[in-house]
């Protein structure tokens, strides 16, 4: 399972923006490998630079000299919506006229996109891509309102679905979260300027200081005058658990709390509604590690490290051999066997999804020789397929909407299994329940949505629109 993407953005004449922009992705890698941007304006114009793959592969001393400015957006991308392409690398750039162009860069999903592309289309606008991301800034490009901020509250208005935005014109800088909140979004402060990142971490990596974080259905516009806030008027609230369970970074701030403490709790909650008497717990790294000293803490038993992870291994374009590919997950995990060799284990990982790489996880370890293995996961069976930005499978390919949890426990090869019910989730995050969206688990949605629909629609619709052109790498 993985995230959408990683979004930054900052307006400050006194940095390099550009740089500064690099550095700060590269604390928000984890969210999105398949492409990486940076986009800059000066006043006049705007510069964009995108390239395939992680933030040091992209950008070069070379390329960060040409992004010059004082403002600068900068994007990682893992595609839920439209392939893994040159022309769908984000920030992307969209206009008809100086006074009407600006880059993007999105974190989310639109679940309407497939609709607005057709309308859009129909009215003239040309796609070079197919992603719901360019969706969004014709959008905004269509409204008749020539103020931005009436421009991009129009598009608000049409848009369903969960979006975090970093919009960039000319001159000014926004930050714009979708009415539901889904994905996180934050602002902060550098040294003469401000910032807005995904993630908290990217600010405690270039030395920013976060300020707060941008409300659901809030509009915040950063210029020469400094920071204006325009708040909107929804009251429901949907924000994705699984940025508490998996995606945000550990030492990162969503809704005031602190992910590694949270996780921590989801693992003592998992000791006490499914305790085991066994000899060691293991968190299966990296994003399980800390519900692992959580159960180890509330359980009593010894924690340890069973699996190394190879920090190295991720998306990669280079096909594998067969050989290499029958691996599997061995290259991203490496066991001890002398820690593991005779003992029962208590391994706490965070989620199963098609349960295609904890039976994986589970023969490595009875490879290294552990004696019992039993599974304890921090997510509640996931049933129910996500449309708001996580690349997750259909319902028919989700293990926990097809088996029963004495199957899976058989189907993975462990000797038990157990998943941290909802309650106990939600007690370990210590905030309100209907602050959160918890439709892959429970199939209760934020807003109505097909089962059924299909990852690459908006992509088959565009490649066969006469409109639709091939944007280029590096532009």
């Amino acid at each position: 399972m993985h995230e959408s993407c990683g979004v930054f953005g900052v307006y400050s004449p006194d940095e390099d923006v550009a740089r500064l922009t690099f550095f700060a992705l590269f604390a928000l890698q984890h969210r999105g490998q398949e492409s990486s941007g940076i986009a800059t304006a000066d006043g006049r114009k705007i510069r964009l630079f995108t390239g395939m793959g992680r933030v040091s592969n992209v950008f070069n001393e070379e390329s960060l000299k040409q992004l010059t400015g004082h403002i600068a957006i900068g994007h990682n991308r893992y595609s839920t919506a439209g392939s893994s392409r040159p022309d769908n690398a984000q920030p992307i750039l969209v206009g008809n006229g100086a006074a009407n162009t600006m880059a993007i860069a999105h974190n989310g999903n639109v679940i309407n996109a497939t609709h607005l592309y057709e309308e859009l289309a129909g009215q003239g606008y040309t796609f070079r891509g197919s992603t719901d991301t360019e969706v969004i800034a014709n959008l905004i490009i269509s409204s008749p309102d020539r103020d931005w901020v009436d421009k991009i509250r129009y598009a608000m208005r049409r848009l369903q679905g969960a979006y975090s935005l970093a919009i960039m014109t000319p001159k000014e800088l926004f930050a714009v979260r979708d009415p539901f909140g889904v994905r996180p979004l934050c602002l902060g402060t550098v040294d003469g300027g401000h910032v807005i990142a995904s993630e908290t971490c990217a600010l405690n990596h270039i030395g920013a200081e976060f300020v707060r974080e941008i409300e659901p259905d809030e509009i915040v516009q950063i210029n020469e005058n400094g920071v204006a806030s325009f708040p909107g008027d929804s009251r429901r609230r949907g924000a994705c658990i699984f940025e508490y369970i998996y995606f945000a970074r550990p030492d990162s701030l969503i809704n005031g709390r602190l992910l590694y403490p949270a996780r921590q709790a989801m693992g003592a909650g998992l000791a006490r509604e499914h305790p085991v008497d066994a000899d060691l717990v293991m968190g299966v790294p990296d994003s399980a590690t800390a519900a692992g000293t959580g159960y180890a803490r509330e359980s009593g038993i010894p924690v340890v490290e069973g699996l190394i992870k190879n920090r190295y291994i991720g998306r990669t374009f280079i096909e594998p051999d067969q050989r290499i590919r029958d691996l599997g997950v061995k290259l991203k995990f490496n066991p001890l066997p002398q820690v593991l060799d005779g003992e029962r284990l208590v391994v706490v990982d965070d989620s199963i999804v098609r349960g295609t790489t904890t039976p994986s996880v589970v023969k490595i370890l009875r490879k290294a020789g552990a004696k019992e293995i039993h599974m304890r996961i921090c997510a509640p069976p996931i049933k129910y397929p996500c449309f708001f930005g996580v690349d997750m499978a259909t319902r028919r390919e989700l293990i926990a909407a097809q088996k029963s949890i004495p199957e899976i426990c058989e189907f993975i090869g462990a000797d038990s299994l157990g998943y941290l019910s909802i309650e106990g989730l939600i007690k370990a995050v210590d905030l309100p329940r209907d602050r959160f969206c918890l439709a892959c688990f429970t199939g209760d949605y934020p807003i109505p949505v097909q089962l059924e629909m299909d990852k690459l629609a908006l992509e088959n619709l565009a490649a066969g629109h006469p409109d639709a052109c091939n944007g280029t790498e590096g532009r």
